[in-house]
Protein backbone atom coordinates (compact mmCIF):
# COMPACT_ATOMS: atom_id res chain seq x y z
CA UNK A 1 0.00 0.00 0.00
CA UNK A 2 3.02 2.44 0.81
CA UNK A 3 3.96 2.05 -3.10
CA UNK A 4 0.23 2.67 -4.08
CA UNK A 5 0.14 5.82 -2.21
CA UNK A 6 4.25 7.22 -3.28
CA UNK A 7 2.77 6.38 -6.68
CA UNK A 8 -0.20 8.61 -6.18
CA UNK A 9 1.27 11.37 -4.17
CA UNK A 10 4.06 11.68 -6.31
CA UNK A 11 3.08 12.00 -9.73
CA UNK A 12 0.24 14.18 -8.09
CA UNK A 13 2.42 16.92 -6.86
CA UNK A 14 4.55 16.71 -9.64
CA UNK A 15 1.63 17.71 -12.49
CA UNK A 16 0.11 20.31 -9.45
CA UNK A 17 3.71 22.08 -9.44
CA UNK A 18 3.68 22.45 -13.41
CA UNK A 19 0.36 23.74 -13.47
CA UNK A 20 0.84 26.46 -10.60
CA UNK A 21 3.81 27.25 -12.68
CA UNK A 22 2.21 27.64 -16.00
CA UNK A 23 -0.47 29.87 -14.67
CA UNK A 24 2.09 31.65 -12.65
CA UNK A 25 4.08 32.36 -15.72
CA UNK A 26 7.65 30.71 -14.46
CA UNK A 27 10.14 29.79 -16.07
CA UNK A 28 10.59 25.81 -17.24
CA UNK A 29 13.69 25.44 -15.74
CA UNK A 30 12.91 26.18 -12.25
CA UNK A 31 9.30 24.77 -12.61
CA UNK A 32 10.51 21.28 -13.63
CA UNK A 33 13.15 21.67 -10.99
CA UNK A 34 10.20 22.61 -7.78
CA UNK A 35 7.91 19.58 -9.61
CA UNK A 36 11.17 17.14 -9.49
CA UNK A 37 11.84 17.85 -5.68
CA UNK A 38 7.99 18.02 -5.15
CA UNK A 39 7.51 14.66 -6.53
CA UNK A 40 10.16 13.17 -4.39
CA UNK A 41 8.95 14.83 -1.16
CA UNK A 42 5.16 13.68 -1.52
CA UNK A 43 6.61 9.85 -3.12
CA UNK A 44 8.29 9.55 0.53
CA UNK A 45 5.30 10.82 2.10
CA UNK A 46 2.70 8.61 0.21
CA UNK A 47 5.31 5.59 1.17
CA UNK A 48 5.08 6.55 4.51
CA UNK A 49 1.47 7.02 5.09
CA UNK A 50 0.78 3.83 3.01
CA UNK A 51 2.56 1.64 5.00
CA UNK A 52 1.65 3.37 8.18
CA UNK A 53 -2.43 1.81 6.93
CA UNK A 54 -1.51 -0.95 5.31
CA UNK A 55 0.22 -1.90 9.17
CA UNK A 56 -3.24 -0.64 10.66
CA UNK A 57 -5.28 -2.65 8.36
CA UNK A 58 -3.70 -5.71 8.68
CA UNK A 59 -3.51 -5.83 12.83
CA UNK A 60 -7.17 -5.36 12.76
CA UNK A 61 -7.67 -7.71 10.32
CA UNK A 62 -5.49 -10.59 12.41
CA UNK A 63 -7.09 -9.16 16.09
CA UNK A 64 -10.58 -9.62 14.53
CA UNK A 65 -9.25 -13.16 13.13
CA UNK A 66 -7.86 -13.95 16.36
CA UNK A 67 -11.19 -13.12 18.78
CA UNK A 68 -13.64 -14.96 16.16
CA UNK A 69 -11.47 -18.25 15.87
CA UNK A 70 -10.38 -17.89 19.53
CA UNK A 71 -11.89 -21.25 21.32
CA UNK A 72 -14.26 -19.89 23.70
CA UNK A 73 -14.43 -20.55 27.72
CA UNK A 74 -17.50 -22.79 28.29
CA UNK A 75 -16.38 -22.95 32.18
CA UNK A 76 -18.99 -21.21 34.32
CA UNK A 77 -17.03 -18.86 36.63
CA UNK A 78 -19.92 -17.51 39.04
CA UNK A 79 -20.95 -19.10 41.80
CA UNK A 80 -23.79 -21.79 42.10
CA UNK A 81 -26.87 -20.46 43.42
CA UNK A 82 -28.08 -21.65 46.87
CA UNK A 83 -30.27 -23.92 47.39
CA UNK A 84 -33.53 -23.59 49.62
CA UNK A 85 -33.52 -25.84 52.13
CA UNK A 86 -36.60 -28.44 52.08
CA UNK A 87 -36.61 -29.14 55.44
CA UNK A 88 -39.36 -27.15 57.73
CA UNK A 89 -38.48 -24.67 59.72
CA UNK A 90 -38.37 -25.32 63.54
CA UNK A 91 -39.47 -22.64 65.24
CA UNK A 92 -38.22 -22.52 69.13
Amino acid sequence: MGRTYAGILGPLSFVTVIARSMVDGGSAESALIAAALALFVFAGIGYIVGSIAERAVMEAIQTQFRDHWQPTDTTSTAEPEKTRSTAPNQAA
